[in-house]
């Protein structure tokens, strides 16, 4: 048995919830899994995993012996980067998850510059706006903009800061009038954001000069993607509020004219997110770093 291999099984099984779930995860057929973990128990005289024919469990010992996996597993690679750090570039699958809007304006521009750089880098960026799961899903880092963090399991690198405008076409401003305080809204059409995790609508934030307003408003509409959120503010669905770097071409452009323009609203700081036990391997901090370098670079990200 290839113990150092056997490890790594384990522990993807853990995280992964499920021998399926590590198989894929792995690329590995899911009865050399198991049969590594069994061969790893026998070796060991203990049981790491109670199995069920609908759950798995982690035992006690298991996971006394997870954490130490953890550890080891993450020396040998520091140890090996360190030797190799002056003669290899970072390489290998890079799995990324951003949102939308923010990786096809943003992100995938800027890309050829980094991939230039560590051309052994093979990146797959998912793009969603949905929170993925890291582990479960496989994903190595994830940027997303969020005032709460809802899961302690994860680092959370401050990277960049997303501002944000109140907008409405010209057409719907035209029918409906402009607001000109945060207060007439509720009488007006707006378009919401929802978060899939929770399905609640998230609230609008203003402030000026010391005035602070965080309102819920109603609305005929509500969406829960960038795109889409654009789209229902182009065709006159309602007011919108959404980050700048994605409204100021189009107001550039006259298809969206802002309001409430003495309002600011409560930037939205961006972070990279990945497991906290998890080495942070080359890849995955190039990456990191490269991300807040570009954002410090642009205006509108800070």
């Amino acid at each position: 048995m290839n113990k150092l291999l056997a490890m790594e099984v384990f522990v993807q099984v853990v995280d992964c919830g499920g021998f399926t779930r590590a198989a894929e995860h792995m690329k590995l057929p899911k009865a050399t899994v198991s049969t590594l973990v069994k061969a790893l128990e026998t070796s060991l005289a203990v049981v790491l995993l109670n199995r069920t024919t609908r759950q798995m469990r982690v035992t006690s010992e298991g996971l006394a012996y997870y954490e130490q996996c953890l550890r080891i597993l993450s020396d040998i690679r520091e140890s090996e980067e360190i030797l190799s750090g002056g003669r290899l570039s970072p390489s290998g699958r890079l799995r990324v998850d951003a949102p939308t809007g923010l990786a096809s304006e943003v992100i995938i521009p800027a890309l050829p510059a980094f991939l230039e750089c560590y051309p052994e880098i093979r990146l797959e960026l998912g793009c969603s706006d949905r929170p993925v799961e890291l582990v479960e899903e496989g994903v190595d880092c994830a940027v997303r903009g969020g005032r709460k963090l809802a899961d302690s399991s994860l680092i959370a690198r401050r990277v960049g800061t997303m501002h944000y405008i109140t907008c409405a076409s010209p057409a719907y401003l035209q029918r409906h009038g402009q607001p000109t305080h945060p207060d007439e809204l509720v009488h007006h059409r707006c378009v919401n954001y929802f978060s899939t995790r929770t399905s609640k609508s998230f609230d609008w934030y203003f402030a000026r000069d010391g005035e602070r307003l965080q309102v819920a408003l109603p609305s005929s509409i509500a969406v829960s993607d960038s795109y889409a959120y654009t789209a229902a503010g182009l065709a006159g669905l309602g007011i919108v509020q959404m980050a700048n770097f994605l409204m100021a071409p189009m107001i550039e452009g006259g298809r969206f004219v802002q309001i409430l323009g003495e309002w600011t609203n409560e930037p939205l700081p961006i972070h990279v997110m990945y497991p906290q036990n998890r080495h942070l391997s080359a890849k995955v901090r190039v990456f990191v770093d490269w991300i807040a370098d570009l954002f410090s670079s642009l205006p509108a990200m800070r």
